[in-house]
Order: structure tokens, then sequence, then C-alpha cells
């Protein structure tokens, strides 16, 4: 258990150099007055977009700050673009790049504290208390009851992964739940690197069970049919094998996305309501709704966890048993 805790931390922090760069977006702008206000010598008045600044991914930070609109934004490093071949890549950091940096920092104090203190509670003849005992708990409930069942036996191997992908998530999942975080899941590039990286393991994982039997999973061949029917449903089923090892990925990666996206917007858009209405006497309203919406929230961000683990847990044990 301690072993795989350590082992899980180390791979947060690998997961990330696999990590690709987040789709970019523009910054909110923060500019000068428009041209007919500024004639008149009056600030223009007009709706402030505050949903997608908060969704998108950007090339600056905010940072608390004490004065109105307490907050300050810090533009971070722009680098030169890596030309290979004909396509120039942007590396340069952004904002769910740094957060997705600090989830897995994060999780790897976090994890590593916890399997050193773990360690040594047990060593002194006790059992682990207070929150190393919740950390550990929580990684015995997913390997007892989602990796090991689902992927089936000799699964030990891929604990340390499961347990990644969930401490992973749910980490950048809560970042978006505090003041001036963001969520870097409610960016479909980092979800689809998620969901390819598991992709990986899943196909590797059933090379590695089935050796050459692993080509029925792309070709449909029934040993059962006669040899005209048998050739028939190879021309049809396997178009449909292929498209299921490309739906899999593909789900994975809209269904984070989209859940921890539509809550954002969700409670953001309730905000907005004080605005639309300005009227005090309707603040309280939205508030309610925005709370509630917030504990719904952060019920999801584990919920989310959670089932792209148990699907990935899934995905690996259906390919591991495809040749009985």
């Amino acid at each position: 258990m301690i072993r795989s805790l350590s082992r899980l931390a180390g791979l947060a922090t690998a997961a990330l150099m696999l990590t690709v760069a987040p789709l970019p977006a523009a910054a909110q702008e923060h500019g000068a007055p428009a041209a007919g206000a500024a004639e008149h010598g009056a600030p223009a008045a007009g709706p402030v977009d505050i949903i997608t600044p908060h969704i998108t991914d950007g090339h600056h930070l905010e940072l608390p700050y004490w004065q109105a609109p307490f907050y300050k934004e810090i533009e971070l490093p722009h680098w030169e673009p890596v030309h290979i071949g004909g396509i120039a890549l942007d590396l340069s950091p952004t904002k769910h790049v740094v957060f997705m940096i600090a989830a897995a920092l994060l999780v790897a104090i976090v994890l590593i504290t916890a399997a050193v203190k773990s360690k040594a509670q047990h060593a002194n003849g006790g059992r682990s208390k207070g929150f190393v005992g919740g950390i550990e708990a929580l990684a015995l409930y997913l390997r007892n009851e989602v990796v090991l069942p689902n992927v089936g036996h000799h699964g030990e191997a891929f604990v340390p992964f499961a347990l990644t992908l969930f401490f992973f998530i749910l980490t950048c999942n809560l970042f978006g739940m505090i003041p001036y975080g963001s969520t870097a899941t409610g960016n479909i590039s980092v979800t689809a690197t998620l969901a390819i990286i598991t992709a990986i393991v899943v196909e590797l994982a059933g090379i590695r069970a089935n050796g050459v039997g692993y080509l029925s999973t792309i070709f449909y061949w029934n040993k059962d049919l006669p040899l005209v029917m048998r050739v028939v449903m190879f021309f049809v089923m396997s178009p449909v094998e292929m498209v299921g090892k490309i739906s899999k990925p593909f789900a994975l990666t809209i269904r984070l996305f989209a859940n921890m996206t539509a809550g954002h917007i969700v409670l953001l858009a309730l905000i907005g309501l004080i605005f639309a209405f300005q009227s005090w006497a309707l603040a309280g309203v939205p508030v309610l709704m925005a709370v509630a919406i917030s504990m719904l929230e952060l019920f999801v961000s584990f919920l989310q966890a959670f089932i792209f683990t148990l699907l990935a847990c899934v995905f690996i044990g259906q390919i591991r048993e495809a040749h009985h």
C-alpha cells in the first residue's frame, strides 16, 4: 500500500511531461475606454463578460489584490515557438499549465508525506490516523473496490496508474473551486491528453495480456461461424471494433471536459444575474442558488475523477480478458 502511494506520486509528476500544451485563448482585455465614450470624456459602460475569461486558458494569472477589482493580472513568460518541420509549437506556459504543475506537485507532496507517516505509524504497532488515515482509506477503497475487481487477475501493476489518475484529476478539479483558481480539466486539450494516455495504457495492457490474440480486438474473426459467414462478419464487424477503440478515449475526453465546464458556466451565470437585475433586494436568490451549485460542483469534482478512473480500469479489464 505504502509502495503504491509512493509510486503514484511519482507518476503524477511524470504524467505532466506527456501533457500537451492546452489550447491558447486570448486573455481578458482591460484596455482603454471605447472611442465614442472617450470623445465625451466618460468611460464606456456596458456588459462585462465574466464567464469566458474564467473557463478559457490564457497567458496570465490572476492574483489577489487589495484594491478594486481585487485581483491583479501577472503575465506569464512567452517563449519563441519551436519549429519542427513546417509546424510551429508554442510551448509557452499558460494558466492551465501552471495549475497542472501545481496539482502534480501538491499530489506528490501530499501522497509521499502520507506514505512516510503511514509507514511510521504502522511500524510503531498502530494504525494510520487523521489525514494520513483518510488518504490511506481512500487509496485502499480505490484499490480494492475499483481497480482490482475491474482490471482482473494480477492487476496490482495498474494500481499506481489508476490512483495517479484519480488524485491528479481530483486536484485539478478542486483548483477551479478556489478563488483565483482555474480548472485545467475544463480544457479539452488536457482531458484529451489524459484520455490518450489512458488509451495507450489500455492497448499496451491488451498486447501484454493477449500477445498475438490482441489482433482479435481489432479484426473480428469468430471461429465458431462457418467460413463464409466468418468472412462476411469480418468485413462488417471489424470497422465496428475500430470505431469502438476510438470512441472510448473520445468519451473520456468529452465527459470530463463537459462536466467541469458546464458547472462553472452555470455558477457564473447565476452570479451574473445580480448585475443583470441591478437590485440588492433580488441578490439573495442568485447567491443562494450559486451556493447550492457550488456544493454540487464539489461533489461533481470527486465524481468525475472517480468515473474517469473507473472507466479506465473497466477498459483495461475488458481488453485483458478479450481472449476469453
